[in-house]
């Protein structure tokens, strides 16, 4: 007997439950999602055990899910997860209409213990890495000297602006229910891609990113400059946000950076949008979109063309790249991994979403690792750029450690 049999399926969080379950036992890596704006939620499996690596020309790939670390790798390969097995389901409609497919097959356990432990146990041993109590990344003393140094290099004209991260983390309590959280995180964040992905080895992560890297549908381009932070307050923080002159300014900064990529590659025919004020979470940005008609310009493979030249983006490293890269890799003391990376799935029904990895945590065993950055000019001031990453931290943090009901 399996638990698709012992347990008929009555919720659409016993359905993600044994998706989840199904990824884990089957050794393999595997990515759900849900896109913004989207009701669509979106599952798929590669079964494989070693994890592979491809190159950014995604056109040419066969349907999948890509994963790429902020830092290039010497060969500028994303990790891979194929689409063995892919299932989507649409939320907010009857369980009674959507039936799981056979493939989700899911082995009785003799001990007979309930799937929500059982899935806990498997994303506790499967994310099993060493991970420190605290690192000098967490301590808000490296953090403030880390926007102090910038700060001082932005002055002396090396850099435009700069992005130092830091990290926070937080444990997994017993009872931490992962199917439970990702759903209340999709009804939380609409406006975001809200993701989850395990892949052997090399990591599991769970995150809600605002900022769209590239998109293509078809014969349309898309991306976007994402920049400037606020808390969103009142009735209603869209009509109520004042920005400041640095986060302006910092926007500004970005836009110009995605119109310096398309001169690069000698395209000129492109609509851009904005900026206007986006809520994302419990936060404020300011936005720009940018779209091009690939069919018109001539150019269908523009996607992984500026894919290569977008990251990292000036939203998540600064301006110039080269010497902001080079601050962040001499100064920053900690590997960010997938954070500030991109990720998201390629060539699934004729479209490909590759978003930045923000608001994300990387879970390793009993602990979770928060990441966030701040945009920093000569005007920034230290303890605020500090105050902003504790806001971006609680993003995820807070259903992390939401005790359950």
């Amino acid at each position: 007997m399996n638990y698709t049999e012992a347990f008929p399926l009555t919720t659409q969080a016993e359905s993600l439950d044994l998706l989840l379950l199904k990824g884990f036992e089957s050794g393999g890596s595997f990515a759900v999602w849900r896109k913004p704006k989207s009701q669509k939620l979106e599952f798929l499996l590669d079964e494989s055990e070693s994890p592979e690596r491809v190159d950014l020309a995604f056109e040419e790939l066969p349907a999948g899910f890509i994963v790429h670390p902020f830092a290039d790798q010497e060969d500028k390969k994303a990790f891979f997860i194929k689409s063995s097995q892919y299932f989507s389901l649409e939320l907010g409609q009857s369980q009674e209409n959507q039936t799981l497919p056979d493939w989700v097959k899911v082995q009785t356990d003799p001990s007979n213990q309930p799937i929500k432990a059982r899935l806990r146990q498997m994303l506790v041993r499967q994310s099993e890495f060493t991970a420190a109590a605290e690192a000098e990344s967490d301590r808000k003393e490296h953090f403030i000297r880390l926007v102090q140094q910038g700060i001082a290099a932005i002055e002396a004209g090396v850099m435009e602006k700069v992005v130092p991260s830091r990290t926070k983390r937080i444990p997994i309590s017993e009872d931490f229910d992962l199917g439970k959280t990702f759903l209340e995180m999709l009804e939380a964040y609409p406006n975001s891609f809200v993701n989850f992905f395990h892949i052997p080895q090399v990591g599991t992560w769970i995150g809600a990113s605002p900022e769209i890297l590239i998109e293509t549908k078809g014969e349309r381009f898309y991306t976007m400059a994402l920049a400037g932070t606020q808390p969103a307050k009142g009735d209603n923080p869209l009509k109520s946000a004042a920005w400041t002159q640095k986060e302006i300014e910092e926007q500004a900064l970005v836009c110009r950076y995605i119109v310096d990529c398309f001169k690069k590659i000698r395209l000129r025919e492109y609509e851009e949008h904005g900026p206007k004020t986006v809520m994302a979470g419990n936060l404020l940005h300011l936005r720009t979109d940018f779209r091009v008609d690939m069919q018109a310009t001539g150019f269908p493979q523009l996607g992984s063309v500026m894919l290569d030249l977008l990251h990292p983006t000036s939203a998540v490293c600064g301006m110039p790249r080269k010497e902001s890269h080079e601050f962040l890799q001499a100064n920053e003391d900690f590997d960010r991994s997938f954070f500030a990376g991109f990720i998201g799935p390629v060539n699934i029904q004729d479209e490909t979403s590759i978003y930045v990895n923000l608001r994300t945590a990387s879970i390793k065993g009993d602990t979770a690792i928060l990441y966030a950055g701040a945009g920093v000019t000569e005007d920034s001031d230290p303890e605020k750029e500090w105050e902003e990453t504790e806001l971006k931290c609680q993003i995820i943090g807070k259903f992390i450690q939401k005790p359950s009901a």
